[in-house]
């Protein structure tokens, strides 16, 4: 069983990616079979696999996500009570329950078994900057 945490520094909504950060430590820890457990420890992002090739998927999701649920401050979300962090705070709690915080990746012959297209990413919801930590466990 190996464990890390890893720091995510966002500088706003989107997508960051840490693929490369997960196939190191899977590489070496030197487990050839396995599960990777992949959670984030704060409840105003996510985590989400998503294709890595072309950046509009990401541009695309965060523009979504924006539509779908809006900051607190425009009429649609009048009816949110929670505002005490701001307009951006329970929408980024929405966006959050609606993804996961969580992830399973099986390990084989000691690698993730991603498809070709497929990254990991961490799904910042909140407008101001932030150190999110991302806890890796290889059991």
């Amino acid at each position: 069983m190996r464990q890390t945490v890893l720091t995510v520094s966002t500088s706003g909504p989107g997508l960051y990616e840490f693929t490369g950060e997960a196939v190191r430590f899977v590489r070496e820890a030197g487990v050839e079979a396995g599960l990777l457990t992949v959670f984030v420890r704060h409840t105003s992002c996510s985590l989400i696999i998503q294709e890595n090739a072309d950046p509009d998927v990401k541009r695309d999701l965060a523009a979504f996500f924006h539509r779908l649920v809006p900051p607190s401050d425009d009429k649609s979300m009048s009816w949110i009570t929670h505002r005490i962090e701001g307009p951006d705070d329970m929408p980024a709690h929405i966006k959050a329950a609606l993804t996961q915080t969580s992830i399973g990746i099986p390990v084989m012959e000691g690698r993730m078994v991603l498809g070709t297209w497929q990254g990991l990413y961490l799904f910042e919801h909140r407008e101001r900057p932030h150190r999110r930590e991302v806890v890796l466990h290889l059991g």
